[in-house]
């Protein structure tokens, strides 16, 4: 005996142990979205097929049975699963809540405007059937179900990347099926009639469809070219089909007008704002070097990220839904930065809204020394070269996607702002980290002259009229304080160890020739003098360094 094992196919496995889910997110649900289309697709046999069957004679007994109706009760089928199965399934909001509970979804569905409609589309009047005969009239009820279609239309806009074509497609899809129903109209009243009994009707040669659909055509899109009706039937008709035809088709051409224009919304608003820019340009006679780069940015910006500025486009959302948005566009950027290691997730999470696109084209410089700047800068694609040198045009260094510069900017700005760990960055990374032998960007700062410092700590608060007016206030406060200190019993320090008090105790300013003020540094090898002269408003400044300091300063 010869015996053979059957393999179970790997599916039915998974098919055996598939449970249908309890709630369904009518939103985000992938299955929900491929069972609409079931739907649609049983609704659009309906909405097509019935006015074929009664206006042209392709239903027959010989056909009636094994495919009108067999089609007929499948489609049935699927309105009656849709109702038990789907519908009563789906999640909603209350209150702020998605509610899942499957009494409480059943009771919505229940008292909804959609259950009162799926109810009145598969009323039974196929019992007719056995009194009137198959009459496809009586099936009218099933293209009630035209919110299923509008939903499917929501849910298939939401899941494509380019939502346009398929408006495209369902606004011809509008166009053609008016010209269908047009066409079984224009068949019946040929019927009506009496076919090929005058010259407006139809003849009753070669595919009946096929001769009506073109003359619905011709009339709805008002071609001309048609005989003329003879009858006052055959007037009043056509007269309906003129005026039908212009109405549908100024619906579509305004319906396909705001589908391309929204396609296009982009482009058009890049459009006009390079055309103003180039205006502006020329209105202000700017060199044409200038308006080529201009011209070039927005070009090259408009071509690499299909937009000018991204940050329009999130204006209307949320902070949070921003904030879930720039962390997946990102945070995989800015985690990698030294300078946030550490730091707090929520000061992560704000900067990261703060975070904004920036086109440079090439030779563009995005900063230069000894300009002010308080940003920092994540190269999310190309190159940057630091350029240095005698010349300024050796490079020195260049950062490549993913590198940061500008940072030192940051770590101030958090170190002022009381931020803990940029305070500790500030403290112990101050200094950057330079190997033997590697050019130094930024030269070290040369030390402050002591000379400078001694009239630096001589000047006091603004006021008075010129420089050796501050002074004098400032000697002649400092003498003060001496007096002060010297009448005392316990003397008081001094307010700034740099000066050295003069001797001489004056409560006026000096106002004879010769009189003087003095400071010196802490060390007292720097002293400055103010002395009167003869003249009112002139006072000589000196500076005495002594032997030692100067043969330092040589």
């Amino acid at each position: 005996m010869l015996c053979c094992a059957f393999k179970r196919p790997p599916w039915l496995g998974r098919l055996k142990n598939y449970q249908f889910p309890s709630s369904i997110d009518p939103l985000t649900n992938l299955m929900y979205v491929l069972w609409l289309f079931f739907v649609v697709m049983a609704w659009n046999w309906n909405c097509w097929l019935i006015p074929v069957r009664w206006a042209f004679p392709y239903q027959t007994p010989a056909n009636i049975h094994c495919y009108w109706l067999l089609v007929d009760y499948l489609c049935d089928l699927i309105y009656l699963l849709d109702i038990l199965i789907f519908q009563t399934r789906l999640q909603f909001v209350q209150g702020g809540d998605i509610i899942t509970d499957k009494k409480a979804m059943r009771e919505n569905y229940l008292r909804s405007q959609r259950f009162k409609m799926d109810v009145v589309c598969l009323l039974p009047l196929d019992f007719f059937y056995f009194k009137v005969g198959v009459n496809p009239l009586l099936r009218f009820p099933r293209c009630l179900k035209y919110l299923a279609f509008f939903e499917f239309n929501n849910r298939l806009e939401a899941i494509l990347s380019k939502a346009y074509i398929y408006r495209v497609i369902r606004t011809t899809a509008y166009l053609l099926y008016s010209l269908h129903v047009n066409s079984c109209l224009y068949y019946w009243a040929s019927a009506y009639e009496g076919l090929g009994s005058t010259t407006w009707v139809y003849d009753g040669e070669g595919n009946s469809y096929i001769r009506c659909y073109y003359w619905a055509v011709k009339t709805l899109i008002t071609i001309g070219g048609l005989p003329d009706p003879k009858t006052l039937f055959e007037i009043v008709f056509q007269l309906l089909n003129y005026f039908t035809g212009v109405f549908a088709f100024s619906v579509m051409i305004g319906q396909m007008r705001d589908v391309v224009g929204a396609a296009t919304a982009g482009q058009t608003y890049y459009r006009s704002c390079m055309d103003s820019t180039i205006k502006y340009m020329n209105f202000y006679k700017i060199p044409k070097t200038v308006q080529n780069r201009v011209k070039t940015w927005y070009e090259y910006t408009w071509h690499s990220q299909g937009m000018l500025d991204e940050s329009e486009l999130l204006v209307q959302l949320p902070d949070k839904m921003r904030l879930d948005i720039a962390i997946d566009v990102n945070y995989n950027i800015v985690s990698k930065v030294a300078l946030f290691q550490g730091c707090d997730r929520q000061m992560i999470f704000d900067m990261l809204k703060r975070l904004r696109s920036v086109v440079y084209l090439p030779n563009d410089y995005v900063c230069k020394k000894g300009e002010i700047g308080r940003e920092m800068y994540i190269i999310q694609a190309g190159q940057v070269q630091v350029l240095g040198g005698p010349d300024g045009q050796t490079v020195l260094v260049t950062l490549k996607a993913g590198s940061v510069f500008g940072e030192i900017r940051a770590r101030v700005s958090e170190s002022l702002a009381g931020r803990a760990p940029g305070a500790v960055m500030l403290k112990t990374n101050n200094k950057p980290k330079v190997a033997p032998g590697d050019p130094l960007i930024i030269p070290p700062k040369a030390e402050t002259p002591k000379l400078f410092q001694a009239a630096l700590a001589a000047t006091g608060r603004l006021g008075g009229k010129g420089p050796l007016a501050q002074l004098r206030w400032r000697l002649k406060e400092l003498k003060a304080m001496q007096e002060t200190q010297d009448s005392s019993i316990s003397p008081i320090p001094p307010k700034s160890p740099v000066h050295q008090r003069s001797p001489v105790a004056s409560h006026k300013a000096p106002a004879h020739p010769g009189e003087e003020m003095c400071s010196k540094s802490s060390d007292s090898l720097v002293t400055i003098r103010v002395i009167s002269t003869a003249h009112e408003g002139e006072e000589i400044l000196a500076a005495e360094i002594s032997e030692e300091e100067g043969k330092k300063e040589k």
